[in-house]
């Protein structure tokens, strides 16, 4: 059987809870690595490169585009951002499900371009628990918080082109839910099509 790893997309709110739900994720299975991305927005406090994102000049950035070096890259208020294609093959040649935590214009470029991808999208059970969790952060403005809403309505309009939803109720089942749903992935007759091949070739010779 085919041992190389898959392509995994997860969008969601923001305040959905896409970055504990990979923390978790990651800490509870070691199949997986989390893709890095590359920004030119600037590093936040605690934030080193390498590790959060791979942080580079717009010049550097235009470079990556030019040379094909990014699986997809989008302009999110004012910087871009983007996947490195080298880190995201290797880490799949070596059989680690590789996890991308994209916007939804990110998203479905990778789909295009990848049609085997998995998309997930994750959500609070409620716009209203979306709002309280924003609120509970504590960290930004009822303004920052109001423009990060209208954006998930934007977003909301796209939910239909996931192949599954999570809804982020209760943290430890949701960790789970997602990790069946990748698992799941495995099986799909897409990523076995040398298994495929030879069974056919081995059933047509049986009789030989």
């Amino acid at each position: 059987m085919n041992q190389r790893g898959i392509l995994v997309v997860v969008s969601g709110f923001s305040g959905a809870g896409k970055g504990t739900l990979m923390k978790e994720l990651l800490k509870r299975y070691d199949n997986y690595a989390l893709s890095i991305s590359a920004t030119t927005r600037s590093p936040r406090e605690g934030e080193l490169d390498g590790r959060e994102y791979f942080f580079v000049d717009k010049e550097r950035f235009q470079q990556m585009i030019a040379e094909g070096e990014l699986i997809e890259y989008a302009q999110y208020v004012n910087h871009y951002y983007g996947t490195p294609r080298e880190y995201v093959e290797r880490q799949m040649a070596s059989g680690k499900d590789v996890i991308l935590e994209i916007e939804i214009q990110g998203a479905l470029k990778v789909k295009k371009r990848f049609p085997d991808t998995l998309l997930l999208f994750v959500t609070p059970p409620s716009a209203r628990e979306l709002k309280s969790r924003l609120v509970g952060r504590g960290t930004e403005t009822i303004e920052v918080i109001n423009a990060r809403l209208r954006r998930a309505a934007e977003e909301a309009a796209g939910m239909e082109a996931y192949d599954y939803l999570l809804i982020n109720d209760e943290i430890e089942t949701c960790v789970e839910e997602m990790h069946q749903l990748i698992q799941l992935q495995h099986c799909r007759t897409s990523y076995h099509l040398d298994f495929l091949n030879q069974m056919r070739e081995e059933l047509y010779h049986l009789d030989d």
